[in-house]
């Protein structure tokens, strides 16, 4: 089978399938990208259904398995998750808030199977960071980590940044070295979900940013052979667009709490798309038939201006969920890239509005 639009391109099996087990949380981040209208807990996918999806996702050829939400520790079967994933031979990675996990849990998510963990941080400072997560969850965090390195476990840190933390982000970046993780990734804010309701409230300045981009690459330098530094750039501050998770419908799946199957993260804003659920359609099925997942492979769907660009290649045409989200139209050029016309529109977005109030996930 090949790319929608395309003859000569095989599309190949996914790499990896992100399972948002639960939205539960216990925490109500400012910046959460889960939907704003959230599954409810009696819609969740049960532990044979869940089993079901990672055998069929091992049978397309997919090698890892992201377990996220909400909070993944919200589940009291997540060692049969975990199990469940290792039994048919996918690495196995949880991403947490760390509330809720003590070292007797932990050991008995690393006996199931659990290869690797990636724990958030708010900020350094303790009022700021509990008040950016909307609890109390700063100490837990802190306390958790040497805790981790004492189990045979991959270990990421994840430092998320935006307006409210970034001055801070040399001393962040040293308390994340301190507590030793494996990986260091520092992601600047997305502007989907409940970031996109405090997008005004978190987007950094460009000064934050440049600056930004400068202490990173100091840091990568600084931390070569010790800990793998990746960053994630605010795509409002690029003249280009990035490959949004790899092109659509390209490398992964994601399968929310209730069972439907989304090409990324954010791509049931996008209006007039069918996303198939997994309790009626084969994991394989939605990957090489379902509408939605070919609705923007290719470049059928592309403008002539896109077309014509020799960016498409790296690019694949941006991301549509912000395409829609600032011009309203999926089909529109990424407002990221310089040749849109909603470039301008986006320059005006760049400008934060310190007085605007805060907006928690509830």
């Amino acid at each position: 089978m090949t790319l929608s639009g395309e003859t000569s391109v095989p599309l190949a099996s996914p790499l990896s399938l992100i399972a948002e087990v639960t939205h539960r949380c216990p925490l109500h981040c400012l910046y959460c990208s889960n939907p704003i209208g959230m599954q409810r807990a009696e819609s969740e996918l049960s532990t044979e259904e869940w089993t079901r999806v990672f055998h069929q996702a091992a049978q397309m050829g997919v090698l890892h398995l992201h377990l996220t939400g909400g909070e993944p520790l919200a589940r009291k079967d997540l060692g049969q998750l975990i199990a469940a994933g290792r039994e048919a031979g996918l690495y196995v990675n949880m991403i947490t808030s760390g509330v809720g996990l003590t070292e007797e849990r932990l050991a008995t998510l690393v006996h199931a199977g659990l290869e690797h963990l990636q724990l958030s941080f708010q900020d350094i400072d303790e009022v700021s960071a509990n008040h950016i997560a909307g609890t109390r969850a700063h100490a837990i965090k802190m306390a958790l980590a040497p805790m981790i390195k004492k189990f045979d476990l991959a270990f990421t840190i994840n430092l998320v940044v935006h307006r409210m933390n970034l001055d801070r982000l040399e001393a962040f970046i040293a308390m994340a070295e301190a507590l030793a993780p494996n990986r260091l990734e520092i992601a600047h804010v997305q502007y989907y979900g409940w970031a996109l309701k405090n997008r005004s409230l978190l987007m950094p300045t460009e000064e934050q940013v440049h600056r930004s981009l400068a202490l990173v690459e100091a840091a990568k330098q600084r931390l070569k052979g010790k800990i793998h530094l990746e960053a994630v750039v605010p795509d409002y501050f690029g003249s280009f667009p990035k490959a949004c998770v790899g092109g659509w419908g390209r490398q992964m799946m994601l399968i929310d709490p209730g069972g439907q199957a989304l090409p990324c993260h954010s791509a049931a804003v996008i209006p007039n798309l069918t996303f198939d659920n997994v309790r009626q359609h084969d994991l394989a099925w939605i990957w090489k038939s379902s509408p939605a997942f070919q609705r923007f492979r290719g470049e059928n769907w592309m403008s002539d201006t896109c077309r014509a660009c020799p960016r498409k290649e790296g690019d694949f045409g941006g991301c549509r969920c912000q395409a829609f989200m600032i011009t309203g139209n999926a089909e529109a050029i990424d407002p990221v890239c310089r040749y849109s016309p909603h470039h301008d529109q986006l320059l005006e977005l760049r400008k934060s509005v310190p007085e605007t109030l805060p907006i928690w996930r509830r």
